[in-house]
């Protein structure tokens, strides 16, 4: 099937706002133990502040606890300072070799928050699907006034970028839920 290019467009377009919704929620704590929650995180280090996984290294020990092992011993201490600074509300456990950090459970209010949140962030996408809907269709219109297609041809475009939306939006809400469930699962 030759897609029009205006629908093409669309597609691309309303793919890029999958990709930023999905960028979006992937930073959306679960409760589970992952190395993301200490992107962030500066350690001073030989007088400058550098990457924690510039100066360690970082792993998942289980579902609730990481690792973290530094390839220098003495700046095991700012380590632990710096993850205590973070204000993740992490508390990390030095052995003189390794910090282990727990990864403390989700509280129930903080999950259904934290729902809210990825469904609020899921809005936004549909509006964004939405608006590229509106701008394909207004495109199309304008092609059809100026008789670059037909009345049945728009017609039938205006159905094609309808079932392009309707698809993206079952993806997000597909998305949503799975992060829901992930969020919930205790």
């Amino acid at each position: 099937m030759n897609t029009h290019p205006v629908i093409k467009d669309a597609k691309n377009r309303m793919d890029k706002s999958i990709e930023a919704f999905r960028s979006e929620i992937a930073k959306i704590r679960t409760g589970k133990a992952t190395t993301a929650l200490l992107d962030g995180i500066k350690v001073e280090y030989y007088g400058s502040m550098s990457p924690l996984n510039q100066v360690a290294n970082v792993t998942v020990l289980d579902a609730h606890t990481l690792s973290i092992t530094p390839w220098d011993k003495s700046v095991i201490g700012a380590i632990e300072k710096a993850i205590m600074t973070a204000d993740l509300g992490l508390n990390p456990v030095n052995d003189g070799t390794n910090i282990k950090v727990p990864i403390p459970p989700l509280t129930e209010e903080r999950r259904k928050e934290l729902v809210k949140l990825v469904k609020k962030f899921g809005e936004d996408a549909k509006i964004a699907l939405r608006n590229v809907r509106r701008d394909a269709n207004d495109h199309l219109k304008k092609m059809e006034k100026n008789k670059e297609i037909t009345e049945d041809q728009l017609k039938d475009l205006e159905k094609e970028v309808q079932k392009v939306t309707d698809e993206h939006i079952a993806k997000v809400d597909e998305m949503i839920k799975h992060k829901e469930k992930e969020i919930m699962q205790v």
